[in-house]
């Protein structure tokens, strides 16, 4: 089957938003086994996008389409298909009433403007909605198939999720396909790409890279006739995958870096406390993101300048001997994390955001100290230069790091 995504919307053409609808239905599409052959954004122009639908109508079998079905003028999803499908809208009563009820049930009179959303063709279905006014459409005709779907995320992902997934599964049950998702850090995309080449040439299963927040995912995909056959070439794929990259793999699929932490130190008991500089808390915010997360973190804090760092327990002299930005710092706010705020272990994280350089050490250089009350150790990272993507990947090698140091301890 191959498969072409549509995003409409002028906004998407001026730069005004990022399309991560095509990113992610770009990411399903291989768990289906589907390919994708073309990704067109187009804007909120009937005659233009007629001629992409029509286009993509000759060439692909599977079309999906995101935006353009929202309540105003310039939402013209719906009229486009009708006119390449050369059918006639219409109102659907069914569709009407739960419009309405949408409405009412929030204590508001349904817009005039809002019925387009209850008009529909003869060959479509309707794909329900569960998380907004916009309801989908399913096409399907001559052994073409058009999955509309809305624009703003989270209603599309629902939808995708709830409605079109399923369908596209009972047609796509001649195999089965698997997939695992191998999460590593501390190396580079490049880097991660040059180690696994020999695997990337596999067939089967496949073996995709990509760069994420928590760092480089590896993704196996298999296909096979049996579920057996397809989690055996996934099994052996992993297999070769961990082999090269070793520790550098910190966990699969759904696994999140913070929680992780959280089972680890509630598996053994430990509590943890933090005292974070450059990254301006951000560490302590994350373990918190966790619900529970009470029950093993005792706080952080934030000392951003020196004199804060010395008012919490970090020895003067040592900031003037070696620099706030330095392993020594890094691992006596860790330690001061631990005995200020009664720990079992202390984290602490120095560095630069950035832009300009500190202490002569360009933006970018971290170093994070751990101290789990026999042990102290430093880390140091160099990130890209950019505030945020400093405060983000320390952040990140602080969790990874402490993930490594938790299932060393006895």
């Amino acid at each position: 089957m191959r498969a072409e995504i549509i995003s409409i919307g002028t906004e998407l053409l001026l730069g005004e938003i990022t399309d991560t609808n095509a990113s992610y239905l770009a990411g399903q599409l291989p768990l289906l086994g589907v390919d994708l052959h073309w990704i067109t954004q187009v804007g909120d122009n009937q005659a233009r996008l007629v001629d992409i639908l029509r286009q993509a109508w000759k060439r692909s079998d599977l079309i999906l389409t995101t935006g353009g079905l929202g309540p105003t003028e310039d939402d013209l999803t719906r009229e486009a298909i009708a006119r390449m499908m050369g059918e006639e809208l219409r109102v659907d009563s069914t569709l009407e009433q739960e419009l309405r009820a949408f409405f009412a049930q929030r204590g508001m009179e349904m817009p005039p403007s809002n019925i387009k959303q209850a008009t529909i063709i003869p060959s479509a279905q309707a794909l329900h909605n569960l998380q907004g006014t916009a309801p989908g459409w399913w096409v399907e005709s001559d052994g073409h198939i058009i999955a509309a779907m809305p624009g703003p995320p989270w209603e599309m992902r629902r939808m995708w999720e709830g409605e079109v997934l399923p369908k596209l599964r009972q047609r796509l049950k001649r195999a089965i396909i698997l997939s695992r998702t191998i999460k590593a850090f501390g190396l580079a995309e490049a880097a991660v790409g040059e180690l696994v080449h020999p695997l990337l040439s596999s067939a089967n299963p496949t073996l995709a890279i990509y760069a994420k927040p928590d760092g480089i995912h590896l993704r196996l995909t298999a296909k096979a006739r049996k579920r057996e056959e397809a989690q055996k070439r996934i099994s052996q794929g992993e297999a070769r995958v961990r082999a090269i990259l070793s520790d550098r793999i910190w966990g699969t699929d759904n696994d999140i870096l913070e929680v992780m932490v959280g089972e680890l130190l509630k598996a053994k008991g430990l509590s943890l406390a933090t005292v974070e500089s450059c990254t301006g808390g951000l560490l302590a915010d994350t373990l918190t993101d966790v619900p529970g997360s009470s029950a093993y973190f005792k706080g952080g804090l934030v000392a951003y300048s020196n004199e804060a760092k010395i008012a919490w327990g970090v020895d003067a002299e040592l900031i003037a001997r070696h620099g706030a930005v330095s392993p020594e710092v890094a691992e006596a706010m860790a330690t001061a994390a631990r005995l200020r705020l009664a720990a079992d272990i202390g984290v602490g994280i120095t560095g630069v955001a950035g832009p300009d350089e500190l202490e002569g050490k360009p933006a970018g250089t971290v170093y994070i100290g751990i101290d789990d009350g026999k042990t102290k150790k430093a880390i140091f990272g160099n990130y890209p230069a950019y505030r945020l993507q400093v405060k983000l990947r320390a952040t990140t090698a602080a969790l990874f790091e402490l993930r490594k140091a938790l299932a060393a301890l006895d």
